[in-house]
């Protein structure tokens, strides 16, 4: 709390006829219990409280002093000082709560957010400088409490001395200073420690009667006595204000004569101030705006939440500081500038953003929904509430402004039944549903008996209409809005009427019930004519589950609290005295009669939850709004996770899962479901393992039964788009409407894992959930999840393979290549083998299979590269222990697969043919013949290349000195690319010839002259064919006459004049667009051309003449024509 070392001006004038010196004094305040200590306690017990007490505690407690005043023309001192004594709060619990924060769960922590040292809380470091004896000093004057607190000195600090003024009022702490100067939203150590000295310590307290009353007390005499040594002690800081009143009273003009009486910021309240504790509200504001300019980072969001959470204590211990405080944090958040730059740039807030401006939402709710609110102040907050919705930048409760992907949203009708068009949906705010609360009340007479009495019933109402007050059994049941029914639970538990939200939310349950039960008898009388129409609409435009309000999770939390305490007999809420004790809660025994035998509160919220969780409901619009979906029944199923399931609630579930499955369209397990429903894979999923060793059918036909998805289904073959049941492709097109789409179909893949981890061992289970994952799942990547699973559950190392799942597996493996042979994937390669690897641990039979249909499953490629060449590894051959004639009967099929591959796809698969068919000669022809087939058209360059080595490396030299001539006549080389990847080749192929003999040499250099233009390049070959080098002629020396080619005759002679053209043709086109700063470079590119002039007979005649036509056509390049002088002359 952001205390102020001012003390706080006086709240009211205090002028009545003084007492004379002879009036009886009070006695001092004694024995009176007030804080919790073991010895005020017994003193109680041993001494009855006088009349005077009890009457002066009750005034102390309700009436501003004012009004005492004002009410008796004289009280006696005495009953002045007990009506002082007894305003000072006597509970420590607000203290607490306006020192520290609550978790909820047992942990408190400051406003910095740092929990990990207890001692540094604002209200446990009060504790430990009370019980050190650090405050001292302590006066209490009227209602006003002063003292000092020492603070001890530390390693880093030295000892601080605080001076601290507390003034209270009606048992409430309603100003705080303390010159430590600390600022923050709460109450520091010091002002605890104060506090905490007078609750417990009450008797060890001076205490005085307001300063009026002993100033009235005193003649002439006295009071200028009292001023003037006042003045002397103070005389630095109040001289100067002492003069100027003593100024001002001795001017009968001046203000302060016209007004009778005179402040005294002792004596309590007036009539007209408000009855709250202290609350710093700058503090508050300044916090909440820190938070939020932090962005979620430095735990912010934390705080905030934390922020929220002690509005909820505030409005428990129905304090009016929680709507005060929740007033301020809305303001900073409407003002918040992130809003309209979001707003601006059509982007989204962040997702905890959202849901801190969703608990924002839900407070006011609350708020609002106080049973015992005055009307001027439900009209106070309505008007409050209609200005922040009017505000442009007020976040949506679906979501997000920026038009939340608006196209997308509307790029397929929604139907009448379904969602309607977001153009025309009303504008709702996060406020706009505590603005409709606001008409809410509380008067009903029938609302009114659920939540006073425990004894409501009608054993003679036999109304079986849907709208009826009670049920057969004469229990009460209320019929409203079901969000609102549990908002209104949710705002009793908020205020502190725990009972009362209790018998509510019974009420709501009983009734849920029973229109569970109707609807399943109504589907029943219809089930025919339903099934017949075969297309259901929804029968719940708003879930319960995700919905703003929360329903479920409060008639959960509800139920749950209440169940817990009465098996404990003692909640666990943290008790914030600091002593150790544990907050008894009541046991709520007369509630029981509304629950069956053997049922219990810890069942009835179990079933609650089933009947949430399971209700048939529209995917709502928006990406936010689908998340906070998928979210809340996470929540709801983690809450149900941590309950140890017993007889009791094994019954409830076989009994939900009943209806479930058959209550049609009203389940969103039934029979009948809506194309937009959503997805119960993540609830079936928890119900499947629940059940599974109870009832292990019921288990499997809620699983199978929920592996739908039929948001991805094609109901018509037709692509009418004028009805909402029709969407025109199944997967590519998936509906753009789900954002979640990819998180549902996780969750749907996660529940067919399930059942297969289950059903292992199972054969007709197995293929029952093969048949289930084979229909209703549409992603390669999740049917490949589920074949890996399958495949690993079924070759666990600590036993033998199980064959039927390992099946699954593979027929799944064999689904997605089917799925993924025409679509891009990016894990098709990974998927290929792993499909290899899978078919090897079926046996060689699975193998084979897969290679006589490789067609339907793989690419040529895939075929040749991955899964032949597998096949025929030597760790396969082991891995399968196969004979000879088993393995040659599979090196037959991978050969036959590696010839078929090679015809369809010769580019890519030739060359793993012929590695394949090395072993079999009539294969490896075959396939040699399908190169050579293929060469004129179907093979570039560098395939035809790269299987020309291949023949020279397999000893097969003239077969790759043909590719190597066929390669040739595809390849194209211009004059500029010295740097081409296929000059390698190039050489490679004149080397071979060389090697081979002239007439091959001869053959092969007509055809490099005609493809290759580049003249360093034929310079080079040139160069090597006129030099025999050991390593190409080692082979052949006995066809090598062992003498240097000519360079007049062929072939060389065609080589070294296509070189010499070359080089001429290059010049001129490099001089075209010559720079200076190539002038050097191309100096030396003349050079090596001389080099290959200076090669033929008239070598040096035709450079000569080359350099004098260049000097003449390009003497307007005169710095460049210097240097080719300086060098070629």
């Amino acid at each position: 709390m952001a205390e102020r070392v001012q003390q706080p001006p006086a709240k009211r004038l205090c002028c009545r006829p003084g007492y004379n010196s002879t009036c009886r004094q009070g006695q001092r305040a004694a024995g009176a219990p007030c804080g919790a200590s073991a010895s005020t306690e017994s003193s109680k017990t041993q001494n009855p409280e006088s009349l005077l007490d009890i009457a002066a505690r009750k005034v102390a407690e309700k009436w501003p002093f004012q009004r005492v005043e004002e009410r008796f023309e004289r009280i006696p001192e005495p009953v002045q000082r007990r009506i002082v004594y007894w305003s000072f709060p006597r509970s420590e619990r607000e203290i607490c709560m306006y020192s520290s924060f609550n978790t909820g769960g047992g942990e408190e922590i400051g406003s910095s957010g740092d929990s990990s040292d207890e001692t540094r809380l604002p209200f446990r470091r009060g504790i430990a400088l009370l019980e050190s004896g650090c405050v001292d000093n302590v006066l209490q004057v009227g209602f006003h409490l002063s003292g000092t607190v020492r603070e001890p000195a530390t390693s880093s600090e030295p000892e601080l001395l605080c001076n601290v003024s507390v003034s209270f009022d009606r048992c409430k702490i309603t100003a705080v200073t303390c010159s430590c100067g600390n600022k923050d939203i709460f109450y520091c150590a010091h002002v605890v420690a104060l506090s905490l000295y007078r609750v417990r310590k009450p008797e060890q307290v001076k205490l005085r009667l307001p300063i009026s009353e002993t100033l009235f007390q005193m003649n002439r005499d006295q009071l200028q006595k009292f001023v003037q040594y006042l003045i002397t002690v103070h005389h630095t800081e109040v001289l100067p204000t002492a003069q100027k009143l003593a100024d001002e009273i001795l001017s009968q003009n001046s203000e302060i004569n016209q007004v009778h009486g005179a402040p005294d910021p002792t004596a309590g309240a007036s009539v007209d101030d408000e009855n709250c504790w202290h609350l710093d509200e700058e503090q508050v504001q300044e916090q909440v705006k820190l938070f939020l300019s932090q962005g979620g980072y430095h735990g912010s969001g934390k705080q905030l939440n934390l922020l929220f959470s002690k509005v909820r204590e505030m409005l428990k211990m129905r304090d009016s500081n929680g709507a005060r405080m929740l007033t301020l944090i809305t303001e900073q958040f409407m003002g918040d500038p992130r809003l309209a730059l979001w707003r601006q740039q059509g982007t989204t807030m962040t997702d905890k953003y959202r849901q801190l401006w969703d608990e924002l939402g839900a407070l006011w709710m609350c708020v609002v929904l106080n049973p015992h609110y005055k009307p001027e102040q439900k009209g106070f907050w309505l008007r409050q509430l209609r200005r922040w919705n009017g505000v442009d930048v007020c976040p949506l409760e679906d979501g997000n402004h920026g038009s939340e992907l608006t196209n997308l949203t509307n790029a397929l009708p929604q139907g009448p039944a379904g969602n309607p068009d977001s153009v025309t949906r009303p504008h709702r705010t996060v406020f706009t549903r505590a603005i409709e609360a606001c008409d809410l009340h509380w008067q009903d007479p029938h609302l009114q008996h659920i939540i006073t009495k425990d004894q409501y019933t009608n054993y003679c109402y036999h109304d079986n209409l849907d709208s009826s007050l009670f049920d057969t059994r004469g229990w009460p049941l209320w019929h409203e809005h079901v969000p609102t029914a549990c908002a209104r639970v949710d705002a009793l538990r908020s205020h502190g009427y725990p009972k009362e939200a209790l018998r509510l939310a019974i009420a709501i349950v009983n009734t849920l019930r029973r229109q569970q039960q109707k609807q399943l008898e109504f589907f029943r009388a219809h089930k025919k004519e339903l099934l017949h129409k075969g297309i259901t609409s929804i029968t719940n435009l708003e879930g319960w589950v995700g919905h703003p309000l929360d329903p479920i999770g409060t008639l959960f939390s509800t139920l749950m609290e209440m169940g817990r305490g009465s098996e404990e007999g003692a909640n666990t809420q943290h008790d914030c005295l600091g002593s150790g004790r544990r907050a008894e809660l009541p046991v709520f025994s007369a509630q029981q009669r509304f629950l069956e035998d053997g049922e219990s509160f810890v069942s009835l919220a179990v079933e609650t939850a089933l009947i949430g969780l399971g209700q048939q409901r529209v995917m709502p619009d928006g990406l936010y709004a689908q998340e906070k979906v998928c979210r809340n029944e996470e929540q709801l199923l983690t809450r149900l996770q941590e309950v140890d399931l017993d007889d009791t609630l094994v019954k409830i579930f076989r009994k939900q899962a009943t209806f479930l499955l058959e209550a049609g369209p009203y389940s969103g397990l039934g029979e009948l479901l809506h194309r937009e429903s959503v997805p119960m894979h993540t609830f079936a999923k928890y119900l499947f393992t629940s059940l599974l060793p109870h009832d292990a059918e019921l288990a499997y036909k809620i699983a199978l039964r929920a592996m739908r998805l039929p948001v991805l289904e094609s109901t018509s073959p037709s692509s009418d788009l004028s009805r909402p049941h029709h969407i025109v492709s199944v997967v590519p097109n998936r509906l753009p409407r789900w954002f979640t789409l990819s998180h549902i179909e996780t969750q749907q893949c996660e529940l067919a894992s399930t059942m297969l981890t289950a059903a292992k061992g199972d054969a007709s289970k197995l293929q029952t959930v093969l048949e289930s994952i084979q229909k209703n799942i549409h992603s390669a990547s999740h049917i490949f999840k589920l074949a890996q699973d399958a495949f690993k559950i079924a070759t666990l190392m600590d036993s033998l393979p199980d064959i039927t799942l390992l099946k699954v597996s593979l027929e799944l493996g064999l689904q997605v290549m089917r799925m993924t042979l025409s679509t891009l994937n990016w894990r098709r390669r990974e998927m290929v083998r792993w499909l290899v690897t899978c078919a090897t641990e079926a046996g060689v039979f699975a193998l084979d299979s897969i290679m006589q249909n490789w067609f339907t499953l793989f690419t040529p490629t895939e075929a040749t590269s991955v899964v032949a060449s597998t096949v025929m590894s030597n760790s396969t051959i082991v891995r399968l222990h196969l004979d000879c004639h088993q393995q040659e009967n599979l090196a037959n099929s991978a050969r036959t697969l590696a010839l078929q591959c090679a015809m369809k796809d010769p580019q890519n698969c030739a060359l793993s043919a012929l590695t394949l068919c090395e072993k079999d000669h009539i294969a490896f022809e075959t396939a040699y013949q399908i190169v050579l087939d293929a060469a004129a058209t179907g093979m570039n360059y560098t395939q035809l290349f790269t299987i020309a080595r291949y023949m020279e490396h397999r000893g097969y030299p003239m077969r790759a000195y043909k590719l190597a001539t066929l390669a040739m006549t595809h390849l194209n080389l211009s004059y500029n690319q010295d740097t081409h990847p296929a000059i390698n080749d190039v050489l490679w192929a004149c080397a071979l010839s060389h090697s081979l003999g002239k007439n091959e040499l001869a053959s092969v250099i007509p055809l490099v002259v005609k493809s290759v233009k580049c003249a360093t390049v034929l310079s080079d070959i040139l160069r090597r064919c006129t030099l025999t080098t050991p390593g190409m002629v080692a082979l052949h020396s006995r066809r090598n006459s062992g003498k240097l080619m000519p360079l007049d005759k062929a072939p060389l002679r065609q080589l070294l004049d296509a070189t010499i053209g070359a080089y001429i043709n290059t010049t001129h086109s490099r001089l075209t667009h010559i720079s200076p700063r190539h002038y050097s470079e191309f100096i030396e590119f003349l050079s090596k051309a001389r080099e290959t002039f200076l090669m033929a007979h008239d070598g040096h005649i035709q450079f000569t003449q080359f350099i004098d036509n260049l000097k003449q056509i390009y003497k307007g390049k005169k710095k460049l024509m210097m240097l080719v002088r300086e060098r070629f002359g």
